[in-house]
């Protein structure tokens, strides 16, 4: 076959569609990092400079000479453990508990009405504000502290998702009618599928309540974990262990942030058309 033949046979290009040039790198990305930068190179010229004592504020030269400290002999990584179990249990009861009241309030008037109220008064009520109850109930063990990062993780979850339900198309339940599919069908096809997108935004506020929580919760009779940490270091004046326990728990929200982020692409890819 002569190459004029192949040309022919090879399938024409798409009028009015140009082949997809290379993903240039995005320099607002790099752009974002500018001003904390700055914010550090200005934090440790004052630092040095005499003008931002130490005992108001470590420089961040003696943040990062005490973390590595601290990670050496182990103190670090430790509290981090403890820390991160806490939260984790926290949110995987706060999680179940939100994404099951909201199923059963979003697929039923009657569940609406037994699960909702309930949930409005509560949402209303201080968290931090029910540590002595807490502490009263259940001691001043892991038990307080896990409870007060469920109950956190709860509401957010609660309500996005809840939205989410109710927010489904009421067109598709027709389709699925017509479709003869059951209610089981009908919840794993159609209503978690459309309410997932709400429900993961439920989810990342949640994370960081999560955390928010932990903070407060692990200040008070604690003997371990970040929040120990900074408070033990507080006693003493070490704003250096202060300052690094916080940066700590942000990049910890920061790394959970960004799983759910993550998570989102991957499960609502077919959202990458409207983003081009």
């Amino acid at each position: 076959m002569s190459t004029s033949s192949l040309d022919l046979a090879r399938p024409a290009p798409r009028a009015g569609l140009a082949p997809r040039a290379p993903r240039a790198p995005r320099p607002a990305v790099l752009a974002r990092w500018i001003s904390p930068l700055a914010v550090l190179v200005l934090w440790q010229a004052l630092s040095s400079a005499g003008l931002l004592p130490e005992r108001l504020l470590a420089a961040p030269v003696t943040i990062a000479a005490t973390g590595v400290e601290l990670f050496r002999d182990g103190t670090l990584t430790e509290a981090i453990g403890v820390s991160v179990r806490r939260a984790a249990l926290g949110f995987l009861l706060g999680g179940a508990a939100g994404i099951g009241l909201a199923l059963v309030a979003g697929l039923g008037r009657i569940g609406e009405n037994a699960v909702d109220p309930i949930m409005q008064m509560l949402r209303a009520l201080p968290l931090f504000g029910l540590i002595p109850l807490f502490i009263l109930w259940f001691g001043i063990g892991e038990t307080p502290k896990v409870g007060l990062v469920a109950l956190g993780v709860v509401f957010p979850l609660y309500l996005n998702t809840f939205a989410g339900i109710r927010g489904v198309d009421g067109r598709l339940g027709e389709v699925a009618r017509v479709l003869d599919l059951g209610r089981g069908a009908l919840i794993r096809h159609v209503v978690l599928p459309g309410a997932l997108p709400q429900a993961l935004v439920g989810l990342r506020q949640s994370l960081g309540i999560a955390w928010l929580a932990l903070i407060v919760a692990e200040q008070i009779n604690a003997s371990s974990g970040l929040g120990f940490m900074i408070n033990n270091a507080r006693e003493f004046l070490r704003t250096d262990i202060v300052v690094l326990g916080l940066v700590v728990y942000a990049a910890l929200g920061l790394a959970t942030d960004a799983v759910v982020r993550l998570l989102e692409r991957k499960a609502l890819s077919w959202r990458a058309t409207f983003l081009r």
